[in-house]
């Protein structure tokens, strides 16, 4: 039940990006509101040091206690420039990310996620090493709650567990970063989507199928050796 369960809730979860395209895609036919005047305001409020510090401790507390908090890549990539835009976001998401650990030392092993979140965890109680972690921090697809409160309940290294989310989120959060921001220029310029802006997009998706492979792979062997 509890795999059926985890199941249909990754399953909403993966039309949410499509919804948003939709969505989006319907207010550009319709636009209720000029794309110029959305621009202007996102760039007034998304630039400032208070909006952009208010986004950061949202992430922190939203990671630290185990929800989503990725949100805020929305609210900041499209306004700032890409390497801002990154800084900001992995400062935010370790804290949380360091938060969520040491909250998770005290669950104990009372904490023990099912589905693909279990397996996730027994990955990392086999092999919690410095390249496993930063693989899954970079990859979409395993989320950063589960690896968070996992590292903490199994008490892997903090020094390789602030390491691995340094590094592998500054990668997949420049890439998201830059791709986001580079969209959002070519809308407001009125340009065509230009190879700069294209590159980053097929990083994206070669690491979502990427990613996608890897914990189908980590599904089937935790399944062959639990059979």
């Amino acid at each position: 039940m509890s795999d059926a369960s985890d199941k249909s809730s990754s399953n909403w979860k993966v039309w949410i990006l499509p919804g948003l395209v939709v969505f989006g895609l319907v207010l550009a036919v319709w636009q209720p509101i000029g794309t110029e005047a959305l621009l202007y305001w996102g760039e007034q409020i998304g630039t400032s040091w208070w909006f952009l510090v208010l986004v950061m401790v949202a992430i922190a507390v939203l990671f630290t206690f185990g929800l989503p908090g990725s949100f805020g890549l929305w609210l900041v990539a499209p306004f700032n420039h890409p390497v801002l835009s990154t800084i900001l976001l992995v400062i935010a998401s370790t804290a949380g990310a360091l938060g969520a650990y040491r909250f998770a030392g005290h669950l104990g092993r009372d904490w023990k996620p099912s589905g693909g979140s279990g397996k996730v965890v027994d990955v990392l109680e086999q092999r919690g090493d410095l390249l496993t972690l930063m693989a899954m921090r970079m990859l979409p697809g395993f989320p950063h709650s589960v690896i968070n409160f996992a590292s903490g309940v199994l008490r892997l290294p903090l020094t390789v567990f602030v390491a691995a989310t340094v590094v592998g989120l500054t990668i997949k959060w420049g890439i998201y970063a830059t791709a986001i921001h580079g969209i959002a220029d070519a809308v407001e310029a009125g340009d065509a989507v230009n190879f700069g802006t294209i590159v980053p997009l097929f990083v994206l998706v070669a690491l979502t199928l990427t990613g996608a492979w890897v914990r189908r792979r980590i599904t089937t062997d935790s399944t062959g050796e639990g059979g």
